[in-house]
């Protein structure tokens, strides 16, 4: 099992099945906050589609394309992150995150972020991590911005939330920029 301490309080560990009722109990008890930029929360509505979506981690894990955590403070999972998918090709990962609304404001993310990016360039050799968040979302925005990614751009009308399209901001890192730093 992959496990990867960040500071004494807070680490990474791959998703399991053993972890579904405590992120369901998240998703569900976040689900206001998170839905405001979170396109999937009207699709979790019961035990089952977590477990689903745990499946389909595992499934990507085991097949190499992505790399799901669940992020651990204090002993407890608060959040989960991961590398939503990694082209071997382009040698890219992207990044995405969500932390239960109660536990933000102390850096956890800009820790995990600045871990996930940090092992993505020196334990998976990749060339660039790539962070896709809404324009108007300005705590997940923050995380890269903080971190020194590039704002590469912005994709008009790039992902559908519920009722509306929202235009989605691209950060970039590419290993030389990282490893300078």
């Amino acid at each position: 099992m992959f496990i990867h301490a960040i500071e004494e309080d807070l680490s990474l560990k791959l998703i399991e099945l053993r972890d579904v009722e405590r992120i369901f109990e998240l998703t569900n008890n976040s689900r206001d906050y998170l839905r405001e930029w979170l396109p999937w929360l009207d699709n979790t509505k019961k035990i089952e589609d977590t477990i689903e979506f745990i499946n389909g981690c595992l499934k990507g894990f085991a097949e190499n394309k992505s790399m799901n955590t669940v992020i651990l403070y204090k002993g407890e999972i608060v959040g989960v992150a991961g590398y939503n998918q990694i082209n071997w090709s382009n040698k890219t990962a992207y990044i995405g995150y969500w932390l239960c609304e109660e536990f933000q404001g102390n850096g956890i993310m800009t820790k995990v972020v600045k871990t996930l990016t940090d092992y993505a360039f020196n334990e998976l050799n990749l060339n660039k991590v790539e962070i896709r968040a809404a324009v108007e979302n300005k705590k997940s925005r923050s995380i890269p911005e903080r971190l020194g990614f590039v704002k590469e751009g912005c994709i008009r009308k790039a992902e559908w939330l519920y009722d509306h399209f929202v235009d989605l901001v691209v950060y970039g890192m590419l290993m030389e920029e990282w490893n300078e730093k």
